[in-house]
C-alpha cells in the first residue's frame, strides 16, 4: 500500500465530514467584500460550486474555516 503523507490524508478525512456545501441560508452579498455574508463565498464561487470538483471545493472550505464572517 502506498505512504499517503499525513496533511493528505487529514485533508481528505476532514472533506469527508463536510455538509454538501457552505450555506447557511443567508444569502447577503456584502458591498465591500463581495463575499456571502452568510457563507463568505464570492457569487462566482456559489454559482459553480455544482459543477467543482472535490479538490476546488476543499480549498474553498480551507479559505472558509480560516476566514471570520459575522453569520457563523
Amino acid at each position: 500500500m502506498p505512504h499517503t503523507p499525513a496533511h493528505e490524508a487529514d485533508s481528505h478525512d476532514h472533506a469527508v465530514s463536510r455538509p454538501a456545501s457552505p450555506c447557511t441560508k443567508v444569502c447577503r452579498i456584502d458591498e465591500i467584500t463581495d463575499r456571502c455574508r452568510g457563507c463568505g463565498r464570492t457569487l462566482d464561487e456559489i454559482a459553480r460550486w455544482g459543477g467543482m470538483n472535490a479538490k476546488e471545493r476543499e480549498r474553498i472550505w480551507q479559505r472558509l474555516e480560516r476566514a471570520t464572517f459575522p453569520a457563523r
